[in-house]
């Protein structure tokens, strides 16, 4: 009996693309095709990427839908990018979000 893998990419009988790199605060990052900036960095262990404007609090996913805005990012010098809707492209690179993500940072 051939039993399909019990992983997600199995259950559903995937055959991603390779996958491939990025760079998060420096730190070199994979991710498949299509897959969105949360996903890939809850992939690599990494639940937070921005710091909140007053009290520098971390945040990361929150609704994971697009409406709260807690999952802000600073994409290739953009910042306000909702990582749970912007996929994740071949050399991107990512840098955690301090306050508003300008350079005044409030």
């Amino acid at each position: 009996m051939n039993r399909t893998p019990r992983t997600p990419l199995g259950l559903v009988r995937a055959r991603p693309e390779p996958p491939y790199t990025f760079t998060f605060d420096g730190r070199t990052l994979t991710a498949l095709p299509g897959q969105s900036l949360a996903a890939a960095l809850w992939s690599a262990g990494i639940l937070s990427w921005r710091t909140t404007r007053g009290s520098a609090a971390p945040r990361g996913v929150f609704c994971g839908i697009g409406v709260c805005h807690d999952c802000l990012a600073t994409v290739n010098g953009r910042p306000n990018q909702r990582a749970c809707l912007v996929a994740v492209r071949p050399g991107d690179t990512v840098t955690t979000q301090e306050g508003t993500g300008h350079d005044h940072g409030r």
